[in-house]
């Protein structure tokens, strides 16, 4: 048996032991919390980049340069712009936007080396908005990036499949430039005459589509464009064909 008095002095003192031993873990949390800060950790897996500052640096939240910069490159964006005529034709061709994005083919990337990226892409997203400084509408494809070949902030070209049919198709060295125009050579008899022809911007490398200034049943100079002088006659003979 105690007194009252000593019972409430051992009470006290448990009270007071328990407050104690909350404080304790408060300042427990608080050191663990001030610990976790010495180790940055990313978000997301990737790609670090460069680090601006040296071991023993003072960093903190208000630096005005990040510590680095992390890419997660095993899926690469590639932004590219369409014209407003292309996106028209698109739209047309396809019905809607919408159903271009769910119908529109792979797309190749041609990488700033000249080589084609191994493996193809496909376009997400095309902006609603048409830029009115440059009349273009801008587009987002996704390509795989497992072999990490991509980086970010590279440059490229997006090489997208364009079929047409009943068109007219010539080879390019049966053309001239001059002032940004096109110009052949097309048999009349014996004095060739050089015509402007319209051509599709889509190429690829080899042929030309023409738009206008051909008709079927024309007959061209194939060869040898750059050795003809306007007024002089020739003698023509057919071209092999593949």
């Amino acid at each position: 048996m105690i007194s009252q008095f000593e019972l409430s002095t051992a009470e006290n003192a448990l009270l007071t032991a328990q407050a104690q031993l909350s404080q304790a873990e408060v300042q427990e949390t608080n050191a663990r919390n001030n610990l976790s800060y010495t180790v940055v950790k990313s978000p997301a897996d990737g790609i670090v980049g460069t680090i601006p500052y040296r071991v023993g640096s003072l960093v903190s939240s208000s630096l005005p340069r990040p510590l680095t910069t992390v890419s997660d490159n095993s899926e690469m964006y590639v932004y590219f712009s369409m014209t407003e005529n292309q996106l028209l034709d698109l739209t047309r061709r396809y019905g809607s936007v919408d159903e271009a994005l769910r119908s529109m083919p792979d797309i190749d990337l041609l990488l700033s080396d000249g080589s084609t990226y191994g493996q193809r892409g496909r376009i997400e997203t095309i902006s609603g908005v048409i830029d009115q400084t440059t009349g273009s509408v801008s587009l987002r494809a996704v390509f795989p990036n497992q072999g990490r070949l991509l980086h970010s902030g590279g440059s490229g070209n997006v090489l997208i499949p364009y079929k047409k049919e009943g068109c007219i198709v010539i080879p390019q060295i049966a053309t001239m430039e001059i002032q940004d125009k096109k110009y052949i050579y097309k048999v009349e008899g014996e004095i060739p005459q050089r015509t402007v022809v319209e051509v599709t911007p889509v190429n690829n490398g080899q042929e030309y589509i023409v738009e206008a200034g051909l008709s079927q049943g024309d007959v061209i100079i194939a060869e040898g464009v750059g050795l003809i002088r306007p007024g002089t006659p020739i003698k023509t003979k057919p071209a092999t064909q593949d």
